[in-house]
């Protein structure tokens, strides 16, 4: 069974490239049609094995763009074969791209007998993939739409899972339902983000932070309102602002090679190589200008997801590059005017809840381009780096699986965390109301006693009686008890009724 397509180009030319989702094989079939996780072509239509050009262009035509393949296959394609197939046909949509992307990648020209004609084409088909507008090559009349440049883009496919969770207007329902809380419930209730953002993004680390490591990165969530541009300098002093360890300070993106590891032992335990020192300077660049840019072009959720994933496989600093990658969600629904008013939404909260699904995710991109690597053990804690691969994979990548995340993290944020937390809140105060209203109880012990009965799914614990008999009245624990308990179970039947009515 021989392949066709990038596939083909991958397998014959040895390409550095992480395996393709759905790679074309050529098939007993009588047309183009998916068969599980392959794209099955019929012998009529696949190119010769050895027609490189053939099979660009088949990949351009039923594949989409994958630019990490086309980067280091295009550029082994003779000039000659190029312009004989743009002679053939001068105005074939395919053949342009290929020629305008042979251009880019080579910086050389080549021989165009007669102008294009026509309407500009895309690069990336509008139906196909999440775009922005971008710049119009004339000589091809082809427009990059691509999300970055030509060198540094990321992609994200229009997967139906994607599409849905557009559709859902996330940043419109959060607004929404902070407005519509009670009087007073708001602030408790961004409060509350605050807190546990900052607590389950410094856990995802497996780091609990210390009091004054809290209320510096609250501080930093905060200022996140300020809509400061991303910068070299700017990103020094977040990451400045999530460090305590003096030596972990960075004063300016990474100078050496930094790796993560799961504890095992030299090679082995190497389970991510970041690009080295100067691919990764030249890669911040560009993301900074994307992270400027994007959101006055698309989604800010799709460009938060694209920014904080695209941060954290460069890997700029030695140290805190996981929870400043989560805070670029943040900031960057800030710099788009999505959150006002001190407003966040807890991501960091869902991904803790999802922690191994965050992992899974990160690991779509870390594994492929692990493999990239020749990691050789020198001595105890020194290890040599080799990149075998080629820029490109770093360069072009494929965002889909870390915009798919944030998108659902941002609903889970909104529809379980926000929620459940001002529930919560409001069981609180309805429980507080009415002990008061019947018995005389120190507001701080009543406050720790509700809370914990609330914790307790309705019950105040023997311990707790315990603690608490000689400044307490015992019927107090049972009144406490039994107002938890009827409202629990009023919302409980509440649900089910909205569930059996879904249904």
């Amino acid at each position: 069974m021989s392949s066709a397509g990038y596939a083909c180009l991958q397998d014959t030319l040895r390409l550095s490239a992480f395996p393709l989702r759905h790679p074309a094989r050529v098939q007993p079939v009588t047309r183009l049609e998916r068969i599980g996780e392959t794209l099955a072509v019929p012998p009529g239509i696949a190119p010769s094995p050895d027609d490189l050009l053939g099979h660009v262009l088949f990949a351009l035509k039923h594949e989409g763009i994958n630019l990490a393949i086309l980067a280091q296959a295009l550029p082994q394609i003779p000039t000659t074969l190029l312009e004989a197939e743009l002679q053939k046909a001068p105005n074939g949509i395919y053949i342009r791209k290929a020629c305008y992307l042979y251009e880019a990648f080579t910086d050389k020209e080549l021989i165009q007998l007669s102008p294009v004609k026509g309407r500009f084409i895309p690069l990336f088909d509008p139906e196909q993939y999440l775009t922005m507008p971008g710049e119009r090559n004339s000589r091809w009349r082809v427009e990059f739409n691509g999300i970055g440049t030509m060198a540094y883009c990321a992609t994200v496919e229009r997967t139906p899972q994607i599409t849905d969770l557009l559709q859902h207007d996330i940043l419109v329902r959060v607004k929404q339902f902070i407005q519509n809380l009670p009087s007073g419930m708001m602030d408790r209730a961004i409060n509350w983000a605050y807190l546990n953002e900052t607590k389950d993004s410094f856990a995802i680390e497996k780091e609990s932070p210390s009091e004054d490591k809290s209320r510096r990165f609250i501080q930093l969530l905060r200022q996140a309102h300020d809509r400061i541009p991303l910068s070299e300098d700017y990103l020094v002093t977040l990451q400045n602002a999530t460090i305590s360890n003096p030596y972990d300070m960075a004063a300016a993106f990474r100078h050496e090679q930094n790796h993560l590891a799961n504890g095992l032992q030299g090679a082995a335990g190497v389970t991510y190589v970041p690009p080295a020192p100067d691919l990764c300077r030249e890669l911040m660049e560009q993301l900074m200008v994307l992270g400027n840019e994007a959101t006055k072009h698309i989604d800010p959720l799709v460009a938060a997801g694209i920014i904080s994933f695209g941060f954290v496989f460069l890997h700029p600093f030695m140290d805190g590059n996981g929870r400043l990658s989560r805070f670029l969600i943040h900031q960057t629904l800030c710099r788009a005017g999505a959150l006002e008013n001190g407003l966040l939404l807890p991501v960091s909260v869902a991904m803790k809840r999802e922690e191994r699904l965050y992992l899974e995710t990160l690991q779509e991109f870390s594994r492929p381009a692990r493999e990239f690597w020749d990691v050789r053990w020198i001595d105890q804690g020194n290890l040599s780096f080799n990149f075998t691969g080629h820029p490109a994979i770093y360069r072009f990548w494929d965002a889909t699986p870390g915009v798919r995340f944030t998108l659902e993290m941002a609903k889970r944020a909104l529809e379980v965390e926000l929620r459940e937390e001002t529930i919560y809140l409001e069981n609180y105060d309805k429980i507080v109301k009415a002990v008061d209203e019947r018995y005389d109880v120190r507001g701080s012990d009543l406050s720790n006693l509700v809370m914990m009965c609330l914790a307790q799914n309705g019950t105040v614990s023997k311990h707790r009686r315990k603690q608490y008999k000689y400044s307490v009245q015992e019927e107090v624990f049972d009144y406490i008890e039994q107002v938890t308990q009827t409202l629990l179970k009023a919302q409980e039947v509440e649900v089910n009724r909205v569930e059996e009515v879904g249904q």
